[in-house]
């Protein structure tokens, strides 16, 4: 079941409230403050509504960079009865870190094809994927707090520096190693609500902040990475910190409007749809017929709809706010349960603000 097929946040926020059973199994929740996701039935203590997001699989909330309660152990309860899927989540918990294969499933006696679509069923991920993703967050960690690249390889638990560096560059575009101690650009992680944002920013403005498992990510830091010739490296200027408190203040319902100063990589039309689109306001939506009538360019919605997807500044540029011509939540590189979410939180915003 997708997201945007489960009820709206409120309601799913209530069911967690009242530890409600008739969701378990259909929804999760992702606590932000904490990093770690639960089944709506989980006896801890409930988290604030700002601080919750719902996911339809734990392969979603692992993937938006959640780790498995020890409470209520959804990914257990996930399992059902299939004792060789509990027995290799079992044995991932015990060496979160270990670069499983395909050989390691076999020697514990199962069929790695039967394991696959067992995991892929029951998490919308495969085991595979499920530990690549715990161990690459990890060495993500150790580089932002500028550790070595050996020592992000090791912390993410891979013996192979090359595999390391292939699995790192998957993820964000290009190799640990490639990230530069003297670049103007600085990479880092931004923690929200709604998962894991990557933010590329220089001592005076924003060029990049895209959720961590968008998977255009890696092209996008590729090719930021080649326009600018001193390269991206590590840490944290003052402009991140910025989008950061503003992100905080958005997604709380406090405040909708963005100032962090932008760094727009496009072209004159991609740049004139951008900024029209941070012209609509909070709570409203626009098609892309009305967007290009705005830019009166009538006979450009297709166009529009191109520079709206090359959009690499989420949320601040609101490209969330555009709907297909019935109304309908159409394509968003973040998932379109995101977009939902983004919608609905501006909804409330602009009605508490009425």
């Amino acid at each position: 079941m997708m997201m945007f097929d489960l009820p709206d946040s409120q309601t799913l926020y209530a069911a967690l409230v009242a530890r409600d059973a008739s969701y378990d199994g259909r929804a999760y929740v992702g606590v932000s403050s904490t990093g770690i996701f639960c089944r709506l039935t989980c006896p801890a203590r409930k988290p604030k509504f700002e601080n919750c997001q719902f996911f339809p699989t734990p392969g979603a909330c692992i993937e938006a960079g959640f780790r498995a309660c020890k409470r209520c152990h959804p990914l257990s309860a996930a399992a059902g009865n299939d004792p060789m899927v509990r027995r290799l989540l079992e044995a991932l918990e015990a060496r979160p870190t270990y670069r499983w294969r395909e050989e390691d499933v076999a020697r514990m006696g199962a069929d790695p094809s039967t394991i696959r679509r067992a995991f892929k069923r029951q998490f919308g991920m495969t085991f595979l994927e499920m530990a690549r993703q715990r161990r690459l967050r990890e060495g993500f960690t150790t580089l932002r707090a500028g550790e070595a690249v050996i020592s992000a390889q090791l912390e993410a638990g891979f013996d192979s520096p090359s595999a390391f560096r292939a699995a790192f560059a998957r993820l964000v575009g290009i190799a640990p190693g490639a990230f530069r101690k003297d670049a103007q650009l600085l990479a880092d992680w931004i923690d929200t609500p709604l998962g894991a944002m990557v933010a590329v920013a220089c001592q005076h403005k924003l060029h990049l902040l895209e959720f961590a498992d968008r998977k255009a990510l890696p092209r996008e830091v590729a090719k930021l990475q080649k326009r600018q010739p001193g390269g991206i490296g590590f840490g944290r200027p003052a402009v991140i910190d910025q989008a950061a408190e503003e992100l905080q203040a958005y997604f709380a319902g406090k405040a909708a409007r963005f100032e962090t100063p932008l760094a727009y990589h496009g072209t004159a039309f991609e740049s004139e749809v951008w900024h029209a689109l941070r012209e609509i306001p909070a709570g409203e939506t626009r098609s892309y017929g009305e967007l290009a009538r705005s830019l009166g360019r009538p006979g450009s919605s297709r166009a529009v709809a191109r520079a709206n997807g090359s959009n690499q500044i989420a949320v601040m540029i609101p490209c969330h706010r555009v709907l297909g011509a019935d109304g309908t939540l159409t394509g968003y590189g973040g998932g379109l349960w995101r977009k939902q979410r983004l919608i609905e939180i501006e909804r409330e915003l602009s009605v508490a603000s009425a």
